[in-house]
């Protein structure tokens, strides 16, 4: 069987297949060998890789929203599209495409979130321990439900209400950026100070949990919510600190491929999921904040840093112990 690179040779001439990754990036199936794919929702989380990487090598993958680039150190970045159906489509097209051998592949979300003010600040970052769904379950109007606390029922786990991440690779990635410099600004110092504790807070990396809904909300009642059902999902283990649309579909398609273990998910923090006191929600959500230039900026740096560890030193028996 003639292999893509045999029938690129044809077409191109030998001197082109190292701008392919032929060279030294595909093995004898004929696959572009994925070392590390690092996984974006939007364009700007996209375009942050595309500028400071050299993704010469382009994979069209029918049913992604958008062609995988890599290079030829075998690193990769796709763009899934924002929400949970975008995520699941093009994760599962990815993971199932016969120009892509992800067999040894490490997986890295990079991209961008909400947080309560109480836990993060704009600018930080957050490796996931657990990653949960917000929407799945009863959701029911408090007033009419009062016996429900935030009229919330979980009724079933659904198989993909919440996903634990191997706490090994999770504290390795955490290892490895917790002292990177992270970008700030004084306007984000400035729209920090209008939250009660926010005052003097800086960028820092953590470890805590992301919650996943389509939903994108605005309001103390629902970050109080959110802050319930994570408790509910983990049974008490997980600590929500980001809000974020896609997470629970990429470990879906990944864990039906086998790959969950090999997973982490970063999120760096653009927004509080509230307003400040007296500001209202709508001004909230139209409200451009300070933060979110610095979270696309960090997501890259952080997320740089722990997929070239995976590239140069991929954990043994796909832990990250």
């Amino acid at each position: 069987m003639t292999s893509r690179c045999q029938k690129l040779a044809v077409a191109l001439g030998v001197a082109v297949l190292a701008a392919t990754g032929c060279s030294d990036s595909t093995g004898d199936s004929g696959k572009f060998e994925v070392g590390v794919l690092v996984v974006t929702m939007f364009d700007p989380e996209h375009e942050v890789w595309l500028k400071n990487e050299d993704l010469s090598v382009k994979v069209d993958v029918p049913g992604a929203f958008a062609p995988v680039q890599c290079n030829r150190d075998r690193l990769c970045v796709a763009e899934t599209g924002q929400g949970k159906a975008n995520a699941a489509t093009t994760m599962m097209a990815i993971l199932g495409s016969d120009e892509l051998d992800l067999s040894k592949a490490w997986f890295l979300t990079a991209g961008i979130a909400g947080t309560p003010p109480d836990q993060g600040t704009l600018g930080g970052a957050a490796w996931a321990r657990w990653i949960v769904d917000f929407d799945l379950g009863n959701h029911l109007d408090p007033a009419e439900a009062p016996g429900v606390p935030f009229g919330f029922r979980p009724v079933e786990d659904y198989n993909t209400a919440a996903y634990h991440l191997d706490e090994g690779l999770v504290d390795r990635a955490y290892a490895l950026s917790r002292d990177l410099k992270l970008a700030d600004s004084p306007e984000a110092a400035a729209e920090r100070a209008m939250y009660p504790g926010q005052q003097g807070r800086t960028p820092a990396v953590t470890k805590c949990d992301t919650m996943t809904g389509d939903d994108f909300f605005s309001g103390k009642q629902l970050s109080d919510t959110a802050r319930y059902i994570m408790e509910v999902r983990t049974k008490g283990q997980g600590v929500y600190c980001s809000t974020q649309m896609e997470d629970n579909a990429t470990a879906t398609a990944l864990n039906a491929h086998g790959y969950l273990n090999r997973y982490l998910s970063l999120r760096t923090l653009s927004n509080f999921d509230q307003p400040y006191p007296g500001q209202s929600v709508i001004d909230h959500l139209d409200h451009s904040t300070a933060g979110f230039q610095l979270a696309l900026d960090n997501q890259y740096t952080l997320g740089k840093e722990v997929a070239m560890d995976l590239l140069k030193n991929p954990p043994e028996n796909g832990s990250g112990r």
